[in-house]
């Protein structure tokens, strides 16, 4: 009898598990999904639209060699366990490889895991299951979705309006970007005054600000508004109120994925895709010099609920390292639509694993986000900070002054949050009622009401999930891809519509409003949950949507415009027909309309930007010049002198959340002489590209 098999997604988690399990086990990797929807039949959908849209698969190019060397070790294996990730996406892996690899799905093969540790992936092992027919079907629909929708409506785009793609979630991600815009240029500033007041007394300085006049709310439009009150106030204010409170603040719960992405971008200035790639690191296992092991659970997930094992643990490690009062109560979800809740929010797999204790062990990303991760899920089990809270009402002339203090009385989950969650003590002076005090200085200024802000990646995220649409596994994704499609730019770190952007979204939205919105997209992700409970079914799902797609595409297909290239107002010196602008790899240029029958290209003459320096080859001047690279600085007098300034600096590769089929290393983002490509980053001794 054989080795028992453990099939796994990643090469390098393969590794980490099998130190765990011994001689009697070997660990492998499928590196992946091995099968994708085929691209024959009808529109190239690879499903069979006469028979109940059975989806016809096909094993992928790259993974050919992964699955005859898979099939050779289950053919040698006395048992075969298949232990892909714990999400909807795995599941479906995982009866992929049942099916290509025949295996029994009656059999009880399934292993699952939520953190990469010696005791959880043993007690999966001892606890397999049947492979889940109803996680495989949702997951199924909403390829199969996504193929529909991504396929026909990239066609449509491409043909009418020269855009790249759509997409079911990509497209209404776009809208909300384009509306937002749309509220910013329809936006009218309205202009409004403050009158504030500043003091001293016992050495403590403090501001109070106008807010009522003879106890009603009072605004101030315009600045003659403000002269009128400026003149009638004197320095001497007499104190009408004094309330003082305590109040708590409560920590927040464990992250999960779209929390993880939005505070890793705001507090760490990570991209969505950076945090997802160092966090699947960080699951997968760490080398710690005497162990390999996860430092933290599943990073994709949407639940914040915590084992009661870690919580025993982590409450343990507090109230001996901070003391009894630090201790509190484990946060309880609000019971929500879209909350799959199949496994733990995002935590450290040990309490006793202290940023510091693996701190020389971990890159300087990796750190930091072990550091954030850490210190969320341990505050969300301290006490609330307490804070003692102070607010003064000063009256000048029947108007009221409000002042606002807030001291710190024990810090709570901010002895582990701080660097995340800053509190400054707001300090006032002990006053009591009727007490006058004079201002040091009134002052009234002008102001106006800003537009709202254009959404940042953090907000875009945080809004997604708020109104339901997509899944937070797919969020890095998609903000890549409609950056990478030209649709959006990042301004100030904020998203701002390309004029592609918004000509798609506007052409999406004039014929597609039905289904590219929010609330038909969040319905849909309803409609995935209910599949993937039993309660729905993958062939009312695709066929429903295809007899409310097809007629809005029929319509799209007669009715939208094509956008025409722009002419220049010139004719082509070769056959007559009119210049126009087209767009090209390398920008904008301008040729003839007639093409490809007239290949003329006009070809501007430039005068040479001189940058100061001579060659140092031949003496004559240097200048810029623009080849397919960019900008570049090289002798003017070429071709007799073809010397080019060497500029360029060694640049770090972009991360992906994705890992190489071939040799587990990261993907990341190259840059060739065709534009950005993923490629392994341990080229060229590993030459994959993904397509």
């Amino acid at each position: 009898m054989g080795k028992k098999l453990v099939i796994v997604e990643s090469p390098s988690k393969s590794k980490t598990i099998e130190k765990y399990l011994g001689s009697d086990y070997h660990v492998t990797s499928s590196k992946g999904h091995i099968r994708d929807l085929a691209t024959s039949g009808k529109d190239g959908l690879g499903i069979d639209q006469d028979n109940s849209y059975k989806p016809k698969y096909v094993i992928s190019k790259d993974k050919k060699d992964v699955v005859k060397e898979l099939k050779a070790e289950v053919k040698d294996a006395s048992e075969v366990y298949l232990a892909t990730d714990p999400d909807r996406e795995g599941e479906a892996i995982s009866w992929h490889l049942a099916e290509v690899l025949k295996l029994d799905m009656d059999q009880d093969n399934r292993v699952v895991f939520n953190e990469v540790t010696k005791d959880a992936v043993i007690d999966a092992l001892n606890h397999p299951r049947k492979i889940d027919q109803n996680l495989v079907k949702s997951q199924e629909t909403r390829r199969v979705l996504d193929r529909i929708i991504g396929f026909k409506l990239s066609k449509l785009l491409q043909k009418k309006i020269k855009s790249k793609s759509a997409g079911r979630v990509q497209s209404v991600a776009l809208r909300l970007i384009v509306e937002k815009e749309r509220e910013i240029e329809a936006f009218i500033p309205e202009e409004y005054w403050k009158v504030k007041a500043e003091f001293n007394k016992d050495e403590i300085d403090f501001q109070a600000e106008l807010a009522k006049y003879q106890g009603k709310k009072i605004e101030i439009k315009n600045a003659e508004e403000a002269n009128v009150i400026y003149e009638k106030l004197n320095k001497t204010f007499t104190v009408s109120d004094v309330k003082k409170t305590k109040k708590k603040r409560e920590s927040k719960p464990p992250f999960i994925t779209s929390t993880l992405q939005q505070e890793a971008s705001s507090k760490l200035n990570f991209k969505a895709r950076k945090t997802m790639m160092i966090a699947q690191k960080l699951y997968e296992g760490i080398d710690l010099g005497d162990e390999t092991v996860g430092l933290i659970t599943y990073m994709r997930t949407d639940s914040i609920r915590l084992s009661d094992v870690f919580v025993e643990s982590a409450e343990q490690y507090i109230q001996e390292k901070y003391g009894k009062e630090y201790v509190g109560k484990v946060k309880k979800a609000k019971k929500t639509e879209n909350v799959q809740d199949a496994h733990e929010g995002i935590r450290p797999t040990s309490a006793l694993r202290t940023p510091e204790s693996v701190k020389e062990y971990l890159k300087p990303d990796e750190y930091k986000l072990y550091s954030l991760i850490y210190a969320r899920a341990m505050a969300s089990l301290m006490a609330p900070a307490q804070f003692d809270s102070t607010a003064l009402s000063l009256d000048n002339q029947g108007y009221q002054f409000k002042a606002n203090g807030s001291v710190l009385k024990f810090d709570g989950y901010l002895r582990i949050y701080s660097p995340y969650e800053k509190q400054s003590n707001e300090l006032l002076p002990e006053m009591k009622i009727e007490e006058t005090i004079d201002s040091t200085k009134i002052e009234k200024t002008q102001h106006f009401t800003k537009p709202p802000a254009r959404y940042t990646e953090a907000k875009l995220i945080r809004e997604m999930e708020e109104l339901g649409i997509g899944r937070p596994s797919t969020y890095a994704s998609i903000i890549d891809t409609i950056q990478t499609r030209g649709y959006v730019e990042l301004v100030d770190r904020a998203f701002k519509p390309t004029e592609t952007g918004t000509l798609t979204s506007d052409r999406l939205t004039q014929f597609f409003n039905d289904i590219i919105n929010v609330e038909y997209t969040a319905s849909m992700e309803k409609e995935l949950d209910d599949i993937a409970e039993g309660d729905d079914d993958y062939f009312d799902a695709i066929d429903n949507f295809i007899h409310k797609f097809q007629p809005l595409l029929d319509v799209a297909n007669e009715k939208m415009e094509v956008i025409a290239p722009k002419k220049t107002g010139e004719k082509c010196p070769e056959c007559g027909h009119d210049l126009v602008e087209r767009h090209g790899r390398y920008g904008t240029f301008i040729a003839c309309e007639n093409y490809p029958e007239c290949k003329y290209v006009k070809k501007e003459k430039v005068e040479p930007e001189y940058t100061g320096e001579v060659c140092p080859k031949c003496g004559s001047k240097m200048v810029y010049k623009t080849g397919r690279f960019g900008k570049f600085e090289a002798c003017s007098n070429y071709p007799e002198c073809k010397y080019i300034k060497n500029n360029r600096k060694k640049q770090e590769p972009v991360m992906t959340d994705e890992v190489c089929p071939n040799c587990g290393s990261p993907v990341v983002i190259k840059k060739g002489r065709w534009g950005e490509f993923k490629a392994c980053s341990n080229y060229p001794k590993c030459k994959t590209i993904i397509k």
